[in-house]
């Protein structure tokens, strides 16, 4: 006589009780096997899930560590609910179908890719919680694991996939991996961007070339703004008009990239601008400029000092005051490049400790341009701008002071 399992006879003494009389052999008791074993997976997993949704949820919260709520956050726990019907469907099969091999094959096929799409669910939400917590250490900025995560999630799908062939196919893995060789091309061309993202991710994490929260520029693609996010295959930046740049992430190590992290991670943010003088408007210093100087607390003691530098100079020459060919005087466009630059000396808000200097460039069409350069000790954009316009707002009311005029395309005037 042919075994019945304990289970299968269990089966067959209820059905016999309620009036139902079948084999084990019988297509109907497959089907009602069935049947019987989709409904208590299904009460499993409802029983399962209700326990991990309610009751394990209240000792999270409750707990002070933040892993778990991670975790929670990710759906880890609600996924594995999910391994209570696929392994109640693998394991009780073969004790209520054994007499059934079709309907058994396919059951059990089915279970085992249902547990692995859990599996690899499961170990999706694992590695987002460990992103997520890398992500709010202070090390994420040094070395960001997006794309590695996105690595692992796709060779992890790559190997579920190859395993459920596999299990359809019935033949080895092994055999499956072995036969990607003959569709490498096709697959470089598919994953063309994954594995170009892949090397360049490398790359930039080696050698530190741009980080999460880095400001970023990409003229080619329109970019500018600070870096959300380094994925496998693409890099979010947030441009400062708040909308979101998606770019190639192998074009960060192919393409012009200007990255602001040095201005950040310095000690001040750098001004370089310059003042263009009207030419028209330069001139030696009268008596009466001079006088005016005195006045001025930042250049009181440069005039004092230059007048009698100039004085012994043109005495120790002989020469006298009228002689303005070879007489050394004092210039007032000269005077107020010293003016501006004991002026910037004096400012509370930049970076003495970096280069800090008025210089004078070649004259052009637009004029004489004295250029700023210095560093501004607050770095925010808004402040920074701040200061900046403030030091310009004051250096052009300045000009009047000291004779000179800014160069306006609009008029070509005559001295005055």
């Amino acid at each position: 006589m042919e075994h019945i399992s304990e289970l299968t006879q269990l089966v067959l003494d209820s059905l016999a009780y309620w009036g139902l009389k079948m084999d084990a052999r019988s297509p109907w008791f497959a089907m009602v096997a069935s049947i019987l074993l989709f409904v208590v997976s299904w009460v499993g997993y409802r029983v399962a899930r209700h326990l991990l949704a309610s009751k394990l949820t209240r000792l999270i919260l409750a707990t002070s560590t933040t892993w778990d709520d991670e975790l929670q956050g990710h759906g880890f726990f609600r996924r594995s609910a999910h391994l209570v019907p696929a392994i109640l469907l693998y394991m009780a099969s073969p004790l209520i179908l054994s007499h059934a091999p079709v309907l058994l094959e396919t059951v059990q096929k089915g279970a085992f890719i249902y547990l692995l799409i859990t599996g690899l669910t499961m170990l999706s939400a694992l590695l987002n919680t460990a992103e997520d917590i890398y992500n709010a250490s202070p090390m994420a900025k040094r070395v960001p694991i997006t794309g590695f995560i996105q690595v692992g999630k796709l060779l992890m799908a790559v190997m579920a996939v190859i395993l459920i062939i596999s299990s359809l196919l019935e033949k080895s893995p092994l055999i499956l991996i072995s036969g990607l060789g003959a569709v490498t091309a096709i697959l470089l061309l598919v994953f063309k961007d994954t594995i170009l993202g892949f090397v360049a991710g490398v790359q930039i994490v080696a050698n530190r070339m741009v980080n999460n929260g880095d400001w970023i520029e990409l003229p080619k693609y329109g970019a500018d703004g600070e870096v959300l996010e380094i994925g496998l295959v693409t890099v979010k930046v947030q441009n400062w008009d708040k909308t979101i740049s998606t770019v190639p992430t192998y074009s960060l190590i192919g393409d012009s990239v200007k990255n602001w992290r040095g201005m950040q991670e310095s000690g001040g943010r750098r001004i370089k601008r310059a003042i263009n003088i009207d030419i028209q408007s330069v001139r030696f210093a009268d008596q009466k400029m001079l006088d005016s100087w005195e006045k001025i607390r930042f250049i009181k003691d440069y005039i004092a000092d230059k007048k009698q530098e100039l004085a012994k100079y043109n005495q120790d020459h002989q020469i006298t005051d009228e002689d303005l060919l070879n007489a050394r005087r004092l210039t007032n466009i000269g005077t107020f490049r010293t003016y501006m630059l004991r002026y910037l000396q004096n400012h509370p808000k930049l970076n003495k400790e970096m280069t800090l200097m008025v210089r004078q460039l070649a004259p052009t069409e637009l004029g004489l341009p004295l250029e700023i350069y210095c560093f501004s000790a607050d770095k925010n954009w808004v402040n920074y701008e701040g200061i900046q316009s403030d030091i310009f707002d004051h250096f052009l009311s300045m000009l009047p002071a000291f004779g000179l005029r800014a160069y306006q395309r609009v008029s070509d005037r005559s001295p005055s």
